[in-house]
């Protein structure tokens, strides 16, 4: 049975309908995405059922370097269509479905993208994915909310940002979340790489770009190290999980695409599900 720091499910869900009465989760909602417009992707069977579990995509409004999308592209990133979209929602989509084949954890079958600025909505989350951080521009607001979220339990996951210049942007916004806790190398033996899957061999995953390009990294030189990292709660749960130089979410996303090698859809939807079960298991 699956424990979360120390609760077993059942305690879970007696949390979670806790949580409930003080905050209720805010209904599903969609929007215009990077590469697909509203609707595009078609919602499986049975979306509008509950589950225990809630693929979470964090919205942010985004520094200068963040993307507009054409026809589609909002500037105000409430509105979608922003750097927050990119592989939403069919990244999302095939995640939930993969955690719900080779997991116990029961996954709702849509995502949900959240606001930090909707009230105490995020509390609901316990495990949120961010796309892009290397974009991102998180207000005080925002940062003090996502830090209070993560030391009550929250796990975040930070994945498809290239090279120094975006480490650098993301690091500014997540020093505001956390200026006295510092951002380490994850070791390979950790719980976190030996869930539901042992990923004693971890390489660079990359994108769609692939296709065309034949590389692996993006940007410069400085793109070509792939490194997991993380910042740690104070009883040593890792709460932070941040996959630099690597495009997962791409790897997801593509992974029905017969011209993408299957070798890197599969590194990256075992990542994502190791650190799910990590996730709601500690």
């Amino acid at each position: 049975m699956l424990r979360l720091r120390g609760r077993t499910i059942p305690g879970i869900l007696a949390v979670t309908c806790l949580i409930g009465i003080v905050s209720a989760q805010l209904p599903f909602r969609e929007f215009d995405g990077a590469e697909y417009s509203l609707g595009e992707v078609p919602k499986p069977p049975g979306w509008e059922q509950p589950g225990e579990w809630v693929f979470a995509r964090l919205m942010y409004p985004q520094s200068s370097q963040g993307r507009s999308f054409g026809a589609r592209g909002m500037w105000d990133w409430r509105q979608g269509g922003s750097s927050w979209t990119i592989d939403y929602p069919r990244a999302d989509r095939h995640m939930i479905e993969m955690a719900n084949r080779l997991t116990r954890i029961h996954g709702r079958g849509v995502e949900q993208p959240v606001n930090l600025d909707d009230g105490d909505d995020v509390m609901n989350y316990p495990w949120m994915y961010v796309v892009e951080p290397g974009t991102w521009d998180l207000t005080d607001a925002q940062a003090k909310k996502m830090r209070d979220w993560l030391l009550r339990g929250g796990f975040l996951m930070l994945d498809d940002f290239h090279g120094l210049y975006q480490w650098q942007i993301f690091a500014a916004s997540m020093s505001r979340v956390f200026p006295d806790r510092p951002i380490v190398d994850v070791p390979a033996t950790h719980a976190i790489f030996h869930t539901l899957w042992d990923l004693d061999e971890r390489f660079q995953v990359p994108g769609e770009q692939f296709l065309y390009s034949g590389r692996t990294y993006e940007g410069g030189e400085d793109g070509k190290q792939p490194h997991w990292r993380g910042i740690y709660a104070d009883d040593g749960r890792l709460m932070v999980a941040i996959c630099h130089n690597m495009d997962l979410g791409d790897a997801v996303e593509h992974s029905d695409n017969p011209n993408y090698p299957e070798k890197y859809s599969a590194q990256a939807m075992r990542t994502f599900v190791d650190y799910l079960v990590y996730a709601m298991s500690h």
